[in-house]
């Protein structure tokens, strides 16, 4: 199921399930106060995911790989002048909880076995699959890059607060 408002997420009427509830929460946050475009409800209908998710694209590009990030600063370097490398905004999944919930391994795990790397979009995407072309720093993009998602957690006043959840062990972020 696609949104297309920008101002106001689908109606479930007047008695919504807390999860619907939650997405709600989550999607006006992000489209009204945080700006993300081509949001998206999955878990709705046949999709086997065990939680409701969102999936949108960000104003700007919210995580790099410690290892890109190593060589994006080494093409840069080598460009000089301070040239910088454009890092254009990439699709991201976005699950909401509420604070008093207690994710467990279980969940999360089925979580990320029910979805892929990037989400999908209905927009055609530029990607340069192509590795011989493809610069170092690319290998982290795309369908090549690891799952994430954005977990939201809500609290009892309507605000969220947002954490990267990883599939797998990380290389920490160089600060």
């Amino acid at each position: 199921m696609e949104l297309t408002s920008s101002v106001q997420p689908p109606n479930y009427g007047a008695r919504g399930s807390p999860e619907r509830d939650l997405v709600s929460v989550v999607y006006n946050n992000l489209v009204n106060q945080q700006d993300w475009t081509q949001m998206r409800i999955h878990g709705v209908g046949d999709n086997p995911c065990p939680r409701m998710l969102l999936s949108g694209l960000p104003p700007r590009r919210l995580y790099i790989h410690p290892d890109e990030q190593i060589e994006v600063l080494r093409a840069e370097r080598a460009l000089g002048n301070g040239q910088r490398i454009a890092q254009p905004p990439e699709r991201e999944w976005i699950m909401p909880m509420h604070l008093v919930e207690t994710p467990t391994v279980s969940l999360l795990a089925a979580v990320f076995d029910s979805i892929s790397a990037v989400p999908p979009s209905d927009e055609t995407e530029e990607c340069d699959d192509d590795d011989s072309t493809a610069e170092e720093w690319k290998a982290w993009r795309s369908s090549r890059r690891d799952k994430r998602l954005l977990l939201a957690v809500v609290q009892d006043d309507s605000s969220v607060t947002y954490y990267f959840m990883h599939d797998g062990i990380v290389k920490p972020r160089q600060n």
